[in-house]
């Protein structure tokens, strides 16, 4: 890893970090990994691209998101503690489109229901909600319409 100094917008001087190729996977935890692995391949039209007992993963292309089984996942990030399933969301992962409306037809024709959207946001984005079987929220992103 790189490290730099750099100076922002007021001339104050702050780190910069290169972290590589960045983000490359995501884990998450979920407590029914059938259903889980079932929505990811309808919702995104992907084939699983590994999977083991524990856990399946889907290729994003930049990144892979790693679905895995919650019995699994304490031996994985201990000491930390595993959060509790239906405790609320506490992550959004967003994807970038050309079209979010567009998207969300699709979703809706893979029988995926949104949480909320699509609608304008005030800081020039159009956008649209939805969660996979284990709550993890998904936004979809784009040019306002």
């Amino acid at each position: 890893m790189t490290v730099s100094a750099a100076k922002d917008g007021a001339g104050r001087r702050f780190i910069v970090s290169e972290w590589g190729a960045g983000v490359t996977a995501v884990t998450l935890v979920v407590e029914d990994l059938a259903a889980a692995k079932e929505f990811y391949a309808r919702a995104f039209a992907l084939p699983v691209h590994w999977e083991d007992e524990a856990s399946a993963v889907f290729d994003f292309g930049n990144a892979v998101i790693n679905l895995l089984d919650a019995r699994e996942a304490p031996e994985l990030i201990a000491p930390a503690a595993v959060g509790a399933p239906g405790s609320g969301a506490r992550a959004q992962y967003t994807l970038t489109v050309d079209d979010v409306d567009a998207t969300c037809a699709v979703l809706a024709s893979r029988d995926v229901a949104l949480i909320n959207g699509p609608m304008d946001r005030p800081w020039g984005k159009r956008t649209a909600c939805f969660a996979d079987p284990a709550g993890h929220v998904w936004e979809i992103a784009g040019p306002l319409a």
